[in-house]
């Protein structure tokens, strides 16, 4: 769900579900995938009362009356996702992901980055144990560059490393969390919010950030790349600082070659900090159907001084910053034709408004925007070198469109379609 859209906009609360599911646990998650909606069964379930401390960096939504609502945000909903998930079985789980596998082929894609949503201690939503199971059965039609959450332990890495070393299925660095998101105020910005819910309404770190910093130190001496979701303007200032003080280290063994740090979303930057991301060598990790995800947002809460410095593609490439592009799937469906659609006209890619695109001035060309969906996302996924060209020596991961996107007019991209998507040299999509 996505409360914004609902009229009037607003927060959902446990008694709704307890009206349609009296005797069953629901859980929903949100559209930006920050937040969960649990019925008074589930709640029950996961052994959560009014009494409950979240853990830090997320909440426990209650009313006046100091009830819990049913609302859970942030590191909350990210600590129970993996034990809802835990529900299904084994053979449910991997009929999902054979299944995920399959759509994503369908639709041109012959790479993921699985990265981890948990940041606090023994929890990961890193599933290698599926993927290798899909891997043996030579049902994996996907390469898989894993992500697990960055820990004062850094050893999940390592053994992701040492278990799974083939072509298809390898971990590549480490995820964390900086802040949430601008919808739900919870991403972190540097003045409060123009339609602030309070005095200094700025959002908060999900991570302290020295903490951050003590975290990221030790992985990038030890040539591990991070990647860090940060979208509030302050969140992105703050994990630059960090990244220019510790960059990968690249003679370091077992180190990844030619290893970047990676901001993920950069939804909203100070002026300043775009140049400052492009001179630090890191990778700018986007999606474009953010833009238009929820439209008159970004005016509503951050107002019109600002706006003008969000998804600045055109600005962040002629600064000399590398794109990738992605969709933040479930955020948003994992078509790439219909993200390089808005990304070079900044239109919706359902709606197709605004007319004249949104901030139309940010627009890139078509093949700035399939760089970014192939070359781009071969640095931020730290395989550059392996695939992203079409070169001998890289691995021949191909997708074949037509017609032509590039005999099109930009408004008539999403006519082109998947005909069939090859990995390895292996085709493993046919239209």
């Amino acid at each position: 769900w996505r409360d914004y859209l609902w009229k009037p906009a607003g927060m959902p609360s446990r008694a709704s579900l307890d009206a349609a599911y009296p005797d069953r646990p629901v859980a929903m998650y949100s559209g930006d995938a920050h937040t969960l909606w649990l019925n008074t069964c589930a709640l029950e379930r996961l052994g959560i009362d009014e009494a409950s401390e979240p853990p830090a960096g997320g909440s426990y939504d209650k009313d006046a009356d100091g009830r819990l609502t049913g609302i859970v945000r942030e590191a909350a909903a990210m600590e129970l996702m993996p034990r809802i998930v835990d529900e299904f079985t084994r053979e449910e789980l991997l009929d999902a992901y054979r299944s995920f596998t399959a759509y994503c082929n369908e639709h041109g894609i012959t790479g993921i980055c699985d990265v981890s949503l948990m940041a606090m201690p023994g929890l990961d939503f890193v599933r290698d144990d599926l993927f290798s199971s899909l891997e043996e059965a030579g049902e994996l039609t996907v390469r898989v560059s894993m992500f697990p959450t960055l820990l004062e332990d850094r050893g999940r890495l390592a053994a992701l490393r040492e278990a799974h070393t083939g072509p298809l299925l390898s971990a590549r660095g480490f995820k964390q969390f900086f802040d949430g998101v601008s919808s739900q105020h919870t991403a972190w910005v540097h003045e409060p919010y123009s339609n602030a819910r309070f005095e200094g309404d700025c959002g908060r770190p999900t991570v302290d950030a020295a903490v951050m910093e003590a975290l990221v130190a030790p992985a990038a001496a030890e040539g591990a790349p991070v990647r860090i979701h940060a979208i509030g303007d302050e969140a992105i200032h703050r994990c630059i600082d960090i990244f220019e003080a510790h960059p990968v280290a690249p003679d370091t063994p077992g180190a990844v070659t030619g290893g970047r740090h990676t901001i993920e979303h950069l939804e909203n930057f100070q002026p300043d900090d775009i140049a400052r991301l492009a001179a630090a060598n890191i990778v700018a990790s986007v999606q474009p159907r953010h833009i238009t995800l929820d439209p008159g947002g970004p005016e509503r809460d951050l107002g019109p001084e600002r706006v003008p410095y969000m998804w600045p593609f055109r600005t962040l490439l002629d600064d000399g910053a590398v794109l990738a592009f992605g969709t933040d799937s479930p955020v948003t469906d994992i078509d790439p034709v219909d993200a390089v659609y808005t990304a070079v006209t900044r239109r919706d890619a359902d709606s197709h408004e605004p007319a004249g695109g949104w901030l139309p001035e940010e627009r890139i060309t078509l093949a700035e925007a399939l760089r970014a969906y192939t070359a781009g996302s071969a640095v931020a996924a730290q395989r550059e070198g392996e695939v992203g060209l079409l070169v001998p020596g890289q691995f021949a991961d191909a997708v074949v469109l037509a017609p032509n996107p590039f005999q099109l007019a930009p408004e008539g991209i999403q006519q082109a379609k998947v005909q069939a998507t090859y990995v390895g040299g292996k085709k493993v999509y046919e239209r």
